[in-house]
Parts: C-alpha cells; structure tokens; sequence
C-alpha cells in the first residue's frame, strides 16, 4: 500500500512538472512576427558595447545608464569588462556617451550595476541610487553626483536580508525607496525550477533607515518599477508573466492592486514620460533567443508606449520594434523633450530623435 501511494504522488509530481515545463517552454518560445517599427532618425551609441541595462535621465536632461551587468542565465558577451556608470547629456546636438568616474573607498571592480533611480534633494543635489550584484549578492549604492567634475561620490552601501535577488528601484526620498525581487531563490539551479514551478514568490519591498517591509507580492517575477507623476500609483513589471501591475501607495507606504495590463511580451524595466504620464516598457519579443544567444539570429527589441493607464482600456501603442538587425534585447526606453534612448542586456543603447 506504500509503495502505491508512493508511486502515485511520485507520478502526480513528474505530471505537474511535465505540464510546468511545457507552460514555460511555451512563453519562452514565443517569437512574433514584429513589424518594423523604428523612428528615421536613430543610431547606435558608442562605447556602450558591455550593455545599457537601465537609463534615468534627470529634468535637465542628463542621463544616466548602467553597463556591464553580469546575471545568471544570461550571455556574457564582455566577462572581462567591469560594469560603469555612464552619462549622456541630452541638450548637445550629437550626445555622447562618457563614463563616470568613482571616487576613492569604493570597490570599482564589484560594480555589477543593475537598475538605478536619480533623486534631486532640496538643495538640487543629485543622489544616485544604483542596485548591486557584487559577486552575485545584492546592495544598493547611493552616489553623490558631481556635475562638474563627471564624477560619482559614493557616499552608502545599503545590505538588509530582504534585499536579495534586487532587480530594479524607485527612490522616494533620501534613502527611501521601493525595490523589486525578481527571484526568490539566489543558485541558478533553483531560480530555473522557480520560473519552471511558476511559484509567484517574488515581491516589492519598501526600504528605509526607520522599516524595511515586503510591501506587495504574488508575482511571478517582479522586475522593472517606477511611480506615476502625482507620486500616487506605482507600476511593476512581472516579466514571465508579461502583465504590468498598477499599485496604488498609500500613507504607510503599503501598495495594493488597482489593475493588470496585459501586453503579450516579456516586460523588462518601466519609465514615466515626464510631459505625459505615459509608461514606456521596455520588452523582450523573442525570449528563447535572449537565452540562447546568436549573433546570426539575435533577439529582437521592442519599446512599448502604454496611455491612460488608469482607464478601463489603456492604450498600447508601439514606438520602436526591430527583429535584432540593429538593436539586441531592449531593457528599457527612456524620453526628454522628443528624444528617447533604448537601452539593451548586452548590446548598445539607440539614440532616436521621436
């Protein structure tokens, strides 16, 4: 009789697996055919070849991306170089990418920078907020940036047992932020069976010197977030699941759910278009050749514009859509007064003029 009921549960288990596997095979090799959609006026970016993972481009239209992102899982196309911090000013004519420089007391050589987030103090300073993956673990910086100089001041290394697994982030004030996990495991191993499992144990935290609280979860992969332009709403990408949350912030800092929007693509990091309102998402088409990586045949881009996100029908329209042939893996699309950059896992950034 225990032997039965053994080989019973064993056989449920391996049919459950069975049928998770096929799930995630099916939303990994989804590949649509893409219309090109791509603005007359782009190009390439030199010297970000290592990546430009997230953007956030302050009001006065300097941007600041983050390259050479080291994750588990996915191609390595540069291992020797080390992750920078570069800025763009988008008011020049022909804007150029420049590396910043780190002061002194800083590891530079653990910088496996993630997403990041800009806050401007009272005074106009300008803090930067970058997530973390020193030998695979999770902080967050805080930098202090210098103008003048093109310079980075690192002034905190924030550690806490919630902080693991940080993809992206949102600050709200001087060391105030939410933060998003995008797995629950850390091994390779085991954040496989996770996405395979289909757990929905991920979560949005908030962070600050006085709590530090899981705020909202039950998502299949919390990855990108930022906050709607009256600081009323917060938006969090589920990548595997390939929906945006929309999570209305309340006083004790608590989110809860408003609404989904679906969208049928792998949604990576979210920016605001400050004159709108609008979300721009950053998307992944053909997820399987994210994985597998191929030169001759590789992945495409997608930069998706999401209007009225509080109505019963939101609108999505399409701003940028290549098959791979100029731009490889779009994580994120960022705008300022008619300009956007489209940045990448592990390719260049696109500069476009909208």
């Amino acid at each position: 009789m225990g032997k039965l009921v053994l080989l019973t549960v064993l056989g449920a288990s391996l049919a459950l697996i069975g049928e998770r596997l096929l799930t995630f095979r099916e939303k990994l090799t989804a590949s649509r055919e893409m219309k090109f959609i791509e603005p007359q006026n782009c190009h390439l970016i030199e010297g970000l070849e290592n990546g430009s993972e997230d953007i956030d481009i302050l009001p006065s239209g300097l941007a600041f991306i983050s390259t050479g992102l080291k994750y588990p899982g996915m191609p390595n196309l540069a291992p020797d170089k080390l992750g920078r911090i570069f800025l763009m000013d988008l008011n020049e004519q022909n804007p150029k990418a420049q590396a910043l420089e780190i002061s002194d007391g800083f590891d530079k050589e653990s910088l496996n920078p993630h997403g990041l987030s800009t806050f401007i103090d009272k005074d106009n300073t300008v803090y930067l907020y970058v997530v973390n993956h020193p030998h695979m673990g999770s902080t967050v910086e805080i930098f202090r940036f210098e103008e003048q100089q093109r310079s980075l001041i690192h002034l905190k290394t924030i550690k806490h047992e919630l902080l693991k697994s940080v993809n992206d982030i949102v600050v709200l004030g001087p060391e105030q932020f939410y933060a998003t996990r995008d797995h629950y495991f850390t091994s390779y191993f085991l954040v496989l069976l996770e996405m395979i499992m289909d757990f929905h144990w991920t979560y949005v935290l908030f962070y600050s010197p006085r709590e530090v609280k899981v705020v909202a979860q039950g998502f299949s992969s919390a990855n990108g977030i930022t906050i709607s332009l009256n600081q009323k709403y917060v938006y969090v990408a589920d990548v595997t699941a390939k929906n945006i949350h929309v999570m209305e912030k309340h006083d004790n800092w608590d989110l809860t759910q408003v609404k989904v929007i679906h969208l049928g693509t792998l949604v990576d990091n979210l920016t605001i278009d400050p004159a709108t309102g609008d979300i721009l998402a950053g998307c992944h088409p053909n997820p399987m050749k994210l994985l597998n990586y191929n030169p001759e045949d590789p992945p495409g881009s997608e930069v998706l514009r999401i209007q009225d996100v509080l109505s019963d029908k939101p609108r999505v329209s399409t701003l940028y859509a290549n098959n791979g042939s100029v731009l490889q893996g779009s994580t994120v699309a960022s705008v300022y007064h008619g300009k956007m950059l489209i940045g990448t896992v592990f390719h260049k950034a696109l500069y476009c003029e909208l």
